[in-house]
C-alpha cells in the first residue's frame, strides 16, 4: 500500500513538470510542444517528423501531417532534458525508417533554455531577397508563331531568376497552373543551367541553358489529363516553389517565392516580372521547465 501511494505521488509530481511515467512503469516520458507559423497541412503522403539532437545524434519523435495549433510530441524525458537542438524534417511518401531526410525545414537550438526558436533560413535558404521574370517562347521547335506554348525563366539571353542556393534536400521547381491541372516545368538548383527535365519539348530547335519548358507534345508514357497539348501559357499563372527533393509528391509544395501571370504577348521583348513572396516558416519548440 505504501509503495503504491509513493508511486502515485511521484507520478503527480512528474505530471506537474510536464513529465509522465509510461503505462508499463518504463522510463519517464515528456512532451516537447511544437508551435509553427507558415507550415501547411501535408496531403500527398509525405509527413513532418521532429528530431531531438542528443549528444550529436538524431533521436526521432512521432510523425504528423497537420501542423495547426500546438503539436505535442512524446519522447523520453531524459532525451528531452539532454537535447541541444530540435529539427523538423519533411519525410518522403512511403518512408518508414527513423533516419532524418535531407529536407530539414525548421531547426533551432535550446541554448541552455527550455525554448528553441525554429527558423527556415539557416537550414534551407534565406528567401528575403528574390526576383524573377519569364517570357513566352518555344525554342525547342522550328515552328513560327507558336510562342504561346512555352515559358522560359530568362532575361533575354541571361538568367531571369534571382534565387539563393538551397541546402541539400531541396530544389526549386517551376509550375504552370492550367486551371484543371498544375504541371511542372522541371526541378532545378541552378538558375543559370537547364532544369532536370524537358518532358514536353518539340524537335528541330534547341533547349536553352536555363529553366523552362515548351508544352508542345505530351508523351504517351506520361499519364497527364486535364490539359490539351500543345498547351497555351497565355493568361496562365506561372510560379516557382521550393520543393523537398525526393518527397515523391507530384503536387507543388506550398513555399512559393516567385509568381506571375502570363500575358498575351510573347518573346524576350515582352517579359513578365514575377512577384516575390519573402515569407518563410518559423516556430518554436518548448520543453517542460
Amino acid at each position: 500500500m505504501m509503495k503504491n501511494k509513493m508511486m502515485a505521488m511521484a507520478a503527480i509530481a512528474l505530471g506537474l513538470l510536464g513529465v509522465s511515467c509510461s503505462s508499463d512503469d518504463g522510463p519517464p516520458v515528456a512532451n516537447v510542444a511544437i508551435e509553427t507559423i507558415g507550415l501547411e497541412n501535408l496531403t500527398g503522403g509525405s509527413t513532418y517528423q521532429g528530431w531531438l539532437i542528443v549528444d550529436g545524434q538524431a533521436v526521432p519523435t512521432s510523425r504528423f501531417t497537420n501542423p495547426a495549433g500546438t503539436i505535442n510530441l512524446t519522447v523520453l524525458a531524459s532525451d528531452l532534458a539532454d537535447a541541444t537542438e530540435f529539427v523538423l524534417t519533411v519525410e518522403p511518401v512511403g518512408d518508414t525508417d527513423n533516419v532524418p531526410s535531407d529536407a530539414k525545414i525548421l531547426t533551432g537550438s535550446f541554448n541552455g533554455s527550455n525554448t528553441a526558436t525554429l527558423n527556415f533560413a539557416p537550414v534551407v535558404a534565406d528567401l528575403s531577397s528574390t526576383a524573377g521574370q519569364f517570357f513566352l517562347a518555344t525554342p525547342t521547335d522550328d515552328v513560327a508563331d507558336n510562342d504561346e506554348f512555352g515559358v522560359w525563366f530568362m532575361d533575354g539571353t541571361s538568367a531571369g531568376l534571382t534565387l539563393p542556393t538551397l541546402a541539400s534536400g531541396w530544389k526549386y521547381e517551376g509550375w504552370v497552373d492550367f486551371g484543371n491541372v498544375t504541371v511542372s516545368t522541371g526541378t532545378f538548383s541552378d538558375v543559370e543551367g537547364r532544369d532536370d527535365a524537358n518532358f514536353f519539348s518539340g524537335s528541330g530547335g534547341m533547349i536553352p541553358d536555363f529553366p523552362g519548358e515548351d508544352f508542345l507534345v505530351l508523351p504517351s508514357q506520361i499519364p497527364l489529363t486535364g490539359v490539351t497539348f500543345p498547351a497555351s501559357i497565355t493568361s496562365r499563372r506561372v510560379f516557382i516553389t521550393v520543393e523537398p527533393f525526393g518527397d515523391n509528391d507530384p503536387a507543388p509544395f506550398y513555399i512559393e517565392p516567385l509568381s506571375g501571370t502570363a500575358g498575351i504577348t510573347t518573346g524576350p521583348a515582352n517579359p513578365v516580372t514575377m512577384i516575390s513572396d519573402t515569407s518563410m516558416p518559423s516556430g518554436r519548440a518548448t520543453r517542460p521547465n
